[in-house]
């Protein structure tokens, strides 16, 4: 038997959920799973219920994982010395092989399960099926000072989104199925291209208009220069703090990939701490949520 305390405490919770469930029912929702929250083992059986309770409540939600740190202890394991460029993975045909193993099979695998086991029905896809995600090679330029001059670097198999055709994704969710999708792409040149998750959940939501796009990260959110959390912020205000480098880093990508998603029609983007238990749930579901709200204005 629940206890007053308790009930009350529980009926808040539900009351605090109602209007969003409202809100967001039938509504599609992009969720780009990685960091701390694909190798924890609460914090994966969290997320899987968070995926399945927003279906259950007549939510759309399109999973987008990623899987650099797999891709990389597979690679050691087989010998083989990860490098990088600008924070971008060396890709030969070699690495490209591990990639496609570990993405499309193991860790999508591992994620469509667990959402399985949780009560839903996920089905894992990568850009090669229906025809998905059409990639382009990435070549990357690097300043030579001495000769005044760039050089161009090639880092094989990464390449960026230059097409979705959401088909496929469009059928599976309109079936009560979950779609799981590892970032893998392929070329006019029929090769495939491992390509950075985050713009792949970007590009998902923007071709599928979605209410919203949530990246997990392992950080609380954007943090001001004192490392307080900022909650809400507009494009203007982004824009703001990329310039004067209160953005940085690995950072910089993400939110230009948010502001990317909000100017082609995402009406929000959610950057939230991955190191939450139920952290999706808490964002979508609750006042105060557990990350930054980005806007198109404020």
């Amino acid at each position: 038997m629940i206890k007053t305390k308790d009930a009350h405490k529980i009926a808040h919770v539900l009351i605090e959920a109602l209007p969003y469930i409202q809100r967001f029912k039938n509504k599609t929702v992009v969720v780009k799973f990685g960091g701390n929250a694909m190798i924890d083992e609460n914090l994966k059986q969290s997320f899987a219920r968070d995926i399945v309770m927003m279906k259950l409540v007549g939510i759309n939600p399109i999973v987008v994982h990623g899987g650099g740190p797999q891709i990389g202890d597979l690679l050691k394991r087989l010998g083989k010395t990860s490098e990088f460029v600008d924070g971008m993975r060396v890709t030969d045909s070699e690495t490209m092989d591990v990639v496609e193993m570990v993405l499309g099979g193991l860790v999508n695998k591992q994620i469509v399960n667990l959402i399985n086991r949780h009560g839903g029905k996920a089905i894992g896809l990568t850009g090669k099926d229906g025809d998905l995600i059409h990639a382009r090679k990435i070549n990357m330029t690097r300043a030579m000072p001495e000769s005044q001059s760039s050089e161009i670097i090639d880092i094989g198999h990464v390449g960026e989104v230059q097409s979705i055709d959401p088909s496929a994704v469009e059928m599976l969710a309109a079936s009560d199925f979950i779609p799981v999708i590892a970032p893998i792409g392929v070329g006019t040149d029929g090769h495939s291209y491992n390509i950075n998750a985050d713009l792949v959940a970007g590009k998902m939501a923007e071709v599928l208009k979605a209410e919203k796009l949530m990246l997990l990260t392992n950080i609380p959110g954007i943090l001001d220069k004192s490392g307080q959390l900022l909650t809400g912020l507009s494009i203007s205000n982004i824009e703001a703090l990329i310039e004067d480098g209160t953005i940085s880093g690995g950072m910089i990508p993400k939110t230009r990939c948010a502001m990317e998603a909000l100017k082609a029609g995402v009406n929000s983007v959610h950057i939230i701490d991955g190191r939450v238990e139920h952290a999706v749930l808490l964002e979508m579901f609750t006042d105060e949520g557990v990350g930054t709200l980005l806007l198109r204005k404020r």
